[in-house]
């Protein structure tokens, strides 16, 4: 089937060190804010200032956190041409992850059937994919999982949910791509991120960034810094931004020239591929 698309390729790179530096660097796009309360879930919407058939990621942000929190990650994406919409819903304590998975339905829902931009931006319904942080990478799974568009799936330092992100897994087919915290003590692998990994129903890329912890994918300051025990961790959150990014243009956009990103060696992190 052909796609006409307005995304935006990168530039032709030599090696994993090149493709990391390029695709953590802003995208050549302006980027555009807007706001996610117009259809009732309070968030952010970022998009390039124009495009045609472009992909779009609804991201969920983690316990208690706002999805501010991720600014420079949903501009950079929208910088490379997707569109992005993040809920900032149900950040409490006992937030419920259920909705929350049910706002990112929404949210990605309405980037496909609204035109943005005064009209200047249009979204194609069969590049879309859900992404997360922690509770939000395990409601992008509850929220794939029961989705019939959905083409790709990302978590960051995923976190066990209830219903069972592990379950939610089991019943997603399409290409998914887990970035691992190896130093992660709010959630940590063996009890969050491996279940969930080894639960795949469909092709899975696992990136364990060693000494990456649970909170280095933040940005800013907010006071459940003083519960999570906050690290910065510069390194980790740029290739953590190279591989995300490289990961949706190639499984939304079929872009060939991030290959070396999607399933190669990049210094920093160990891969892991698995297919059912």
């Amino acid at each position: 089937m052909t796609r006409t698309s307005t995304f935006t390729r990168p530039e032709p790179t030599r090696n994993a060190k090149d493709a990391v530096a390029q695709l953590s660097r802003p995208g050549p796009n302006r980027v555009l804010r807007g706001d996610l309360g117009l259809v009732g879930v309070p968030g952010v919407v970022f998009a390039p200032e124009e495009g045609m058939g472009l992909p779009a990621v609804a991201f969920g942000h983690d316990w208690l956190q706002p999805a501010t929190r991720y600014t420079e990650l949903l501009r950079h994406l929208a910088s490379w041409g997707f569109v992005v919409a993040a809920p900032s819903s149900h950040k409490g304590a006992f937030a419920s992850h259920a909705r929350f998975s049910a706002d990112l339905r929404t949210a990605l829902d309405t980037c496909a059937g609204v035109r943005l931009g005064d009209g200047h931006i249009s979204v194609d319904s069969r590049r879309m994919a859900f992404a997360g942080h922690g509770i939000g990478g395990g409601a992008a799974l509850l929220a794939a999982a029961t989705h019939p568009r959905v083409a790709a799936v990302v978590t960051i330092a995923p976190a066990q949910t209830r219903p069972s992100a592990v379950e939610a897994a089991r019943a997603i087919t399409v290409p998914t791509l887990h970035v691992v915290a190896g130093q992660d003590t709010v959630a940590p692998p063996a009890g969050h991120a491996e279940p969930i990994t080894l639960a795949a129903g469909g092709p899975v890329t696992v990136r364990t960034l060693p000494k990456a912890g649970h909170t280095a994918f933040l940005e800013g300051i907010h006071w459940s810094d003083l519960l999570l025990a906050t690290s910065r961790d510069g390194r980790s959150r740029r290739i953590a931004t190279a591989l995300v990014t490289a990961f949706l243009l190639h499984h939304l956009c079929e872009e060939d020239r991030v290959d070396v990103l999607v399933d190669g060696k990049v210094s920093g992190t160990e891969l892991v591929t698995r297919t059912p």
